[in-house]
Parts: structure tokens; C-alpha cells; sequence
């Protein structure tokens, strides 16, 4: 049997810049032929993995997806380095078929869905991790967000780099076409929560932090710099909370409003947002 030496560990090292002990395994794996023990290395997503976790994955393919009912719904991102691998319908399939696993698997978290069978032979993780080696870019599985709810509807852009998922109170085929009218909405006006009574307490106390130095930088007096804030906060609200948001398609009226036209009890109950 193959034993590696020193030296060959050392070459196969500055060859990959993987580490030591991965270039022995590769070695030995491979009977001390280098060009092996670089596919070897290549297809567990270990060459070059040390400089690639450097480096920054910035685009990739969010996807949104349902069940048949349409009460659940589930978002995820594989993220890659360059558009042109993005664009690649293998990368693109990929990421299409770890969408359905979540799915179908309905895993609780990230690191579940990462953990879960890819293939016969791989679970998740591991088939990413060959991805950075056989691609030769750092790829990441960055998001999965589900999501339940009466009806969820999908928007999904069609450069496949941003993704929404809305959830309505009413499961009715009649409200379908709103739901994915909001689903737009978000995707083009990114409301930062569905109602006023949802935001972050933070990113309140922040408008308002941020409005007092404005209106102090204006010039105004320290006794009205409060009442100044709590204005500009209101319309943060209007502008940045998805039912207090003008409606683009009719800004006449609110998305609440919208909702409202149709049954006097639709709204809102969830969203999630992802784009690259």
C-alpha cells in the first residue's frame, strides 16, 4: 500500500493549497499520483478550499417554491462567485432540486437541510462541497427560509436573483393573483416588515436616533427635536412597512387598502425576501 511521504504532502500542498492531512488522504487515496490526488481533492471540494473561503460569493440563484395546497412555501440561495456560473442550467438545476428536498423534507433549519440526502451518495453539504471543487469558485447554500400560512404565493425574478414568499389569512384561488401582486410589490419596494406593529424595536429606535440628529443638524430646537423624529418615523412606517406602502400598482391606494377591496378581512400574515 501506497504510503505518502513528506515531501509529496508538501508538493500536493503548494499544488492546492489544501492542508496537510487532506493531501495525505488524497495521496494515498490515489496511489501517489498527483493528477488523481488533485481530482480526488477537487471532487471533496478541499483544493484551493483555504483561498476560496477568502473570497466572496455574491451571486447565485434564490428560488421560491410551494406544495401543492399552497400552505407552505420555502426559499433557498446557492451562491456562487460569478454570473457565469450563476447562469450555468447545471448550478441553476441544483439549486432547483435542494429547493424541492426542502420541500418535500420541511427541515427546520438551515444546518437540517444541509444534512439531508442530496443523492445516494451525498447528503447536501457534501454535494456543495464538491461544487467549490469542481467548479473552482466558493459555493455556498447561504439561505433557506420557509414559511406557512392560509395561501402562499411565489414571486421569482426571472434572472433568478431575487426571490419573495407571501403568506394571505385566506385560502381562496380568487385572492391567488393579489398575493402575487404583493409578492411583486415586496421584491420592488422591500418593506422591512408587514405591518408598523412588527418592526424591529431597534430599527425603530434608530429612525428615531437618526431623525433628532437630522432635525438638530437643521437647526432646530432641542425641544422639538423629539416630536420632528416621531414625524420622520411615521413615514418610515408609510414608506418601509409593506401594508402601509403605496400600492404600485395603484397609488391611490395602500397594499393594505388594496387587500382590503377585495374582501374586507385579507391581509398579510408573513413574507420573506431574498435577493443577490
Amino acid at each position: 500500500m501506497y504510503k505518502a511521504t513528506t515531501a509529496d504532502i508538501q508538493k500536493l500542498r503548494e499544488m492546492t493549497d489544501a492542508g496537510m492531512m487532506d493531501c495525505k488522504k488524497a495521496l494515498e487515496e490515489s496511489a501517489g499520483v498527483f493528477e488523481d490526488a488533485q481530482d480526488w481533492l477537487r471532487k471533496k471540494g478541499i483544493a484551493k478550499a483555504a483561498k476560496r473561503e477568502e473570497r466572496e460569493a455574491k451571486e447565485g440563484v434564490v428560488v421560491a417554491k410551494t406544495n401543492a395546497d399552497n400552505t407552505r412555501g420555502i426559499l433557498v440561495a446557492l451562491n456562487c462567485e460569478t454570473d457565469f456560473v450563476a447562469r450555468n442550467d447545471n448550478f441553476v438545476n441544483m439549486t432547483n432540486k435542494i429547493a424541492d428536498i426542502a420541500l418535500e423534507k420541511a427541515p427546520a433549519s438551515l444546518a437540517e437541510l444541509l444534512a439531508l440526502p442530496y443523492d445516494a451518495t451525498s447528503n447536501i453539504a457534501d454535494k456543495v462541497g464538491e461544487q467549490n471543487g469542481i467548479i473552482g469558485e466558493k459555493i455556498e447554500l447561504s439561505r433557506y427560509e420557509p414559511i406557512s400560512g392560509a395561501q402562499i404565493l411565489t414571486y421569482n425574478h426571472s434572472n433568478n436573483k431575487r426571490s419573495v414568499l407571501v403568506a394571505l389569512n385566506k385560502n381562496d384561488e380568487a385572492f391567488a393573483q393579489a398575493g402575487r401582486d404583493v409578492a411583486m410589490q415586496i421584491a420592488a419596494m422591500s418593506p422591512v416588515s408587514v405591518s408598523r406593529d412588527d418592526v424591529d424595536p431597534k430599527i425603530i429606535e434608530r429612525e428615531i436616533e437618526v431623525g433628532k440628529e437630522l432635525a438638530r443638524n437643521e437647526g432646530k430646537a432641542e425641544d422639538m427635536l423629539e416630536k420632528i423624529a416621531m414625524g420622520r418615523l411615521n413615514k418610515f412606517f408609510q414608506e418601509s412597512t409593506l401594508l402601509s406602502q403605496k400600492f404600485v400598482k395603484n397609488n391611490d391606494m395602500s397594499v393594505e387598502q388594496y387587500l382590503k377591496s377585495l374582501d374586507k378581512d385579507l391581509t398579510v400574515t408573513a413574507f420573506k425576501h431574498v435577493a443577490l
